[in-house]
């Protein structure tokens, strides 16, 4: 069944929870410079995230813990300056607002006014249910995530399905009503059953972002590395590579250094 969609001049958080009550679903993906915001934002995403991701794409690392907030603000700040419609969401890195509520309030306080962003997003249920509510006491929007927490990793041991037992399915339920109870705008499901995605999705008002989470889920993230098949060696069932770029980025790099040895670049018309 085809939805008539509303159209957004500028994206909000207000935006995605009426998406949600009207079937509509949402679009949303990383960015993590201006070039690639442009493109983002200009093809209409509703949602760009600068995600932690950064650490592992841009950076190289094994794991999303290496980066600090000073990195995330100057991603941030980059992608803002390039968008126009999107709602721009930005991770608080691994360390910055577990331990100390007074010290998440800082760090998310520093990302808004810092970059310019609209609203900041977080792991964790109860455990960081202080921190959550410090931060959107202070007015910052602040978006969930549940299931495969990247940012704990080395507590969990593998990036595996999430919440398959039943214990940890109706923990994920419980955090998920207590994120939505504090105020947080939506939640992101990582890598859990699609049949947990879609409880967790009618039993809460605000929307539901999946990644391996499913179709039952308000809307999907991916990261624009993985989409445009930047990256050649991650490959987990739920990503969808909608172009090869790593090939083809790789054939137009080697054109280029044999037209430079062969002294075929530049031609005549392509100097001064």
């Amino acid at each position: 069944m085809s939805i008539s969609k509303k159209e957004y001049k500028r994206v909000t958080v207000k935006s995605l929870i009426e998406m949600k009550k009207q079937g509509e679903k949402i679009s949303m993906l990383t960015a993590y410079d201006y070039s690639m915001a442009k493109i983002v934002d200009d093809a209409k995403v509703d949602v760009i995230l600068v995600g932690d991701s950064a650490s592992n794409v841009m950076a190289g690392h094994e794991t999303t813990l290496p980066i600090t907030l000073d990195q995330m603000i100057y991603h941030a700040s980059s992608v803002i300056r390039a968008v126009n419609r999107a709602l721009v969401v930005v991770d608080l890195p691994f360390g910055s607002y577990q331990s100390d509520p007074k010290e998440a309030l800082r760090s998310a306080i520093r990302i808004m006014k810092e970059s310019g962003a609209h609203a900041i997003k977080v792991e964790g249920g109860v455990e960081i249910k202080e921190s959550v509510k410090r931060i959107l006491n202070a007015g910052i929007p602040v978006m969930g995530h549940l299931g495969l927490t990247p940012q704990a990793i080395y507590k969990f041991g593998t990036y595996t399905v999430r919440a398959k037992e039943k214990h940890e399915a109706e923990k994920l339920l419980a955090d998920a009503e207590i994120l939505e109870k504090l105020g947080c705008f939506g939640i992101v499901l990582e890598k859990i059953p699609a049949l947990l995605t879609k409880e967790v999705s009618e039993k809460i008002a605000i929307p539901t972002i999946g990644i391996g989470g499913g179709k039952y889920a308000d809307g999907q993230v991916l990261v624009i590395h993985d989409l445009l098949g930047m990256t050649h060696e991650f490959n987990p069932r739920f990503l969808r590579r909608y172009m090869n770029l790593y090939e083809d980025m790789g054939n137009a790099i080697s054109r280029y250094v044999n037209d430079v040895k062969s002294q075929d670049f530049p031609s005549d018309d392509e100097q001064y």
